[in-house]
């Protein structure tokens, strides 16, 4: 009886482990940048020369400056952000079944939001709630299957997927709670003038911590548009299979994150 018990738990675990592969393989495949077509390329150039031309007059002025403010300055601000972007973590932490994620996260965001007051400190990191991974609804939609489609540029935010574009509209149609906080309901504590604010912050911030890698890859690359391209189907590769492992030929070790 023990060894039929025992027989039936091996199976078990290892139908489970030959799931969890196969679940895996099938994201890699799906989601490999060399598979992914560039269907909109004359627009995709196009729309990337605005979004280099924007960068030049805008973000990338204001990341110099940004640069000189005090360290620790700069990490509140970055902390702030991360603390914000767990209103979007949360829900996709639930919808991929990471419950485990979730409550992690959840006691990072309380635990940050007020102690840390209002995420400028790190509080949770020190109470061994260390690691941090950014969701979004375009790792959740790929996750339940769904494929990336066409690569595509959008205006001022930059490279994207089909299927990640289409994420961004549901994030804001509801899985925000802090776009609903602010814009939907425009409350006595916020409005719309802060949810906005703290998305052009997150962009400076962003431009900021990779100010010289931006420039290095413009630099030394034939082709800048093609070796965005790359850099950032990689890494939504990497976010989506949760791993830091270089599956294509750029390396984006430099970097210091990608945000969709």
């Amino acid at each position: 009886m023990k060894k039929t018990v025992l027989a039936i738990l091996l199976s078990f675990l290892l139908i489970s482990n030959l799931n969890a592969s196969s679940k895996e393989e099938l994201l890699l495949n799906k989601n490999q940048p060399s598979e992914i077509k560039d269907c909109f390329e004359t627009l995709n150039r196009a729309t990337f020369t605005f979004n280099k031309a924007l960068d030049g007059l805008i973000f990338k002025p204001a990341a110099k400056v940004y640069k000189t403010f005090p360290s620790p300055v700069r990490n509140g601000i970055s902390n702030s952000l991360d603390n914000l972007s767990n209103l979007v973590t949360i829900p996709n932490n639930i919808i991929q079944g990471d419950l485990n994620k979730a409550g992690k996260n959840s006691g990072r965001f309380l635990i940050n939001t007020t102690v840390g007051i209002l995420g400028l400190i790190d509080v949770a990191k020190h109470v061994g709630l260390q690691n941090y991974e950014k969701e979004d609804y375009g790792q959740s939609l790929a996750v339940l299957g769904v494929g990336p489609g066409c690569y595509l540029v959008l205006p001022v935010l930059g490279p994207s997927t089909v299927r990640d574009s289409a994420a961004s509209l549901i994030n804001i149609a509801g899985g925000d709670a802090w776009y609903n906080v602010t814009v939907k309901n425009d409350t006595h504590y916020f409005n719309d003038f802060d949810y906005y604010s703290s998305m052009v912050t997150s962009g400076i911030n962003f431009r900021a911590k990779n100010y010289d890698s931006i420039d290095s890859l413009e630099k030394n690359s034939i082709d800048f548009y093609a070796s965005v391209k790359s850099l950032y189907l990689q890494d939504r590769q990497q976010k989506i299979l949760n791993t830091n492992k270089v599956v294509d030929t750029q390396d984006d070790s430099s970097w210091e994150e990608i945000d969709n």
